[in-house]
C-alpha cells in the first residue's frame, strides 16, 4: 500500500488516542540542524562523539530544529523534568555541540516561555513531515523563539502532533486550521480536549483518568487499560502492533 497515510486510517477507523502522550519522565532536548534519519539519534550531523554520548544517557533525547533552517548562534539545549503539574524545564546555549561532553545537566537555568515540539521525522513516518511542518511553520510565526521541530514523538497516526511544554499537554490530529488556537488555548492555562492526548512524563492510565475527569467525569471512576484492536500504525513499516483502549467503571 504505497499510498498508505496512517494518521488518515486512524480517522477513518475512529481510533481513540487518549492515553498515547510520550511517558518520559525526563527529556533532554537538542539543536541540530539539517536533515535527521529514521533513527535520527544515530543519524544525524552531530560529531560522532556527541551522538555517542547522547545515546548513552539515561533519558529521552529529541533532536530540535527550527522551520526555516536557521540555526545558531550556538546550539540551544534544554531539559525537561516531569513535575505533578507538568515539567521544570530548564535550558542554555553551548558554544558548540561538543559542549554537551562535559555539561552538568542539574546545573541549567531555568528556561521561562512556551515551548512548542512538532513532530517533523519524515524518515521515520511521511504523516509527521506532511501534517507537522506546515503546522510548525504557522506557530512560528506567532512563537518564534519558542516552536521547534523535533524528532519522534510517537504516535504517528496522530499526526500533526506535538509536546507542549512546560504544561506537558501532547496535542494530536492537528492541521493548520486548528494547531494555532489550540496552542492559544494551552497557553492560556487551558485543556483543548478535543486535540489532547494526554499529559507527557505520566502513565497512560493516569493520562486517560485526568482527561475523564477534565471531560466531567466523577474522579472516583475506575479508568482501566484493556487491548484493543491490532493496527498498522506507522506509514514507515507494514506492521500491525496491538492497542490499548481505557474503559471506565462508575463510582
Amino acid at each position: 500500500m504505497p499510498d498508505f497515510r496512517c494518521s488518515f486510517a486512524s480517522v477513518e477507523d475512529a481510533e481513540p488516542s487518549i492515553g498515547t502522550a510520550p511517558t518520559d519522565t525526563e527529556i533532554l532536548l537538542v539543536e541540530c540542524p539539517g536533515p535527521w534519519g529514521r533513527e535520527a539519534l544515530t543519524d544525524n550531523r552531530l560529531p560522532d562523539a556527541v551522538r555517542d554520548h547522547l545515546g548513552s544517557l539515561d533519558l529521552k533525547v529529541f533532536l530540535l530544529r527550527r522551520y526555516d533552517g536557521s540555526a545558531g548562534p550556538g546550539t540551544r539545549v534544554f531539559l525537561a523534568s516531569a513535575t505533578e503539574e507538568g515539567y521544570d524545564v530548564r535550558g542554555t546555549v553551548l558554544d558548540r555541540p561538543d559542549d554537551l561532553l562535559g555539561l552538568d545537566l542539574a546545573s541549567l537555568p531555568a528556561y521561562d516561555g512556551p515551548l512548542w515540539l512538532v513532530c517533523t521525522n519524515g524518515k521515520r513516518d511521511r504523516c509527521c513531515a506532511e501534517l507537522g511542518r506546515p503546522i510548525a511553520g504557522l506557530l512560528s510565526q506567532e512563537w518564534p523563539e519558542g516552536t521547534w521541530e523535533t524528532t519522534h514523538l510517537g504516535g504517528h497516526r496522530f499526526s500533526g502532533t506535538l509536546l507542549a511544554l512546560p504544561s506537558g499537554l501532547t496535542l494530536g490530529r492537528l492541521d493548520t486550521a486548528t494547531a494555532l488556537a489550540a496552542c492559544e488555548a494551552v497557553d492560556r492555562g487551558e485543556v483543548p480536549l478535543e486535540f489532547v492526548r494526554g499529559r507527557a512524563g505520566r502513565s497512560p492510565v493516569d493520562q486517560a483518568r485526568e482527561l475523564h475527569v477534565l471531560g466531567g467525569g466523577d474522579p472516583s471512576d475506575q479508568v482501566t487499560a484493556v487491548p484493543g484492536p491490532p493496527r498498522r500504525q506507522s506509514c514507515g513499516d507494514d506492521k500491525v502492533k496491538g492497542t490499548t483502549r481505557f474503559e471506565v467503571r462508575r463510582s
